[in-house]
């Protein structure tokens, strides 16, 4: 009986491994951005049913991460350098809304169709749109359900431009928020985020990462 469960639950664990990497294909070659969509086309494409077998949306970023490091290498490192510095500038521009970088292209998943996503801070709903209309910046508005945290959500103003032939998404939240990220919808857990200071830094790190792996 013992060894029967352990032999389902080792069946159950591949059955994920097989279905994160799957699903981490379907997200480069397709260019799906839905974790959720990607895990239930992996799953229908591998002819896997049961819900134990799906995985976490944690494993699929994982696998992500190993998929882009394997197969895309110096594209991929190029695509995530060039929008970072790119959401450098943005963070500076928007300083007076205490931007943050967020998604991809903090994590270092971002591909070459992925946007610059940037949370601002304010509770003057039309401060960020007469920002970007002083600046002479079209913008199309859109937007994004969000949880702040256990107790609060809802659906937040998003601003959506194009500049240096890159997109920029701009999620506006009240300025109490900045005190505690809101949830990730890939973990239920707050959301890694990073200060202009703290992006300077890590692209400090992707230098010395990319010199020493030159001397490999």
């Amino acid at each position: 009986m013992h060894r029967a469960r352990q032999h389902a639950e080792t069946r159950t664990r591949e059955r994920r491994h097989r279905l994160a990497h799957e699903a981490a294909k379907l997200m480069v070659e397709g260019g799906i951005r839905d974790f959720h969509q990607a895990k239930l086309k992996a799953a229908s494409r591998l002819g896997i049913h049961d819900d134990a077998s799906l995985p976490r949306n944690r494993e699929i970023e994982d696998a992500l991460r190993e998929y882009q490091r394997l197969f895309l290498g110096d594209s991929h490192r190029a695509a995530v350098r060039l929008r970072r510095e790119a959401a450098l500038r943005a963070l500076e521009f928007f300083a007076g809304f205490d931007a943050r970088l967020v998604g991809p292209v903090l994590d270092g998943t971002a591909d070459d169709n992925s946007a610059v996503a940037l949370q601002l801070y304010d509770d003057d709903p039309d401060a960020v749109p007469r920002f970007l209309e002083e600046h002479r910046i079209p913008a199309d508005a859109r937007n994004r359900h969000l949880r702040l945290d256990r107790m609060r959500e809802g659906d937040f103003p998003v601003w959506i431009f194009s500049a240096e032939d890159l997109t920029f998404d701009l999620t506006v939240l009240p300025a109490d928020a900045l005190r505690q990220a809101p949830l990730s919808g890939i973990d239920e857990k707050p959301m890694r985020r990073a200060s202009a200071a703290q992006l300077r830094a890590l692209l400090a790190q992707d230098e010395i990462d990319g010199y020493e792996a030159g001397k490999d």
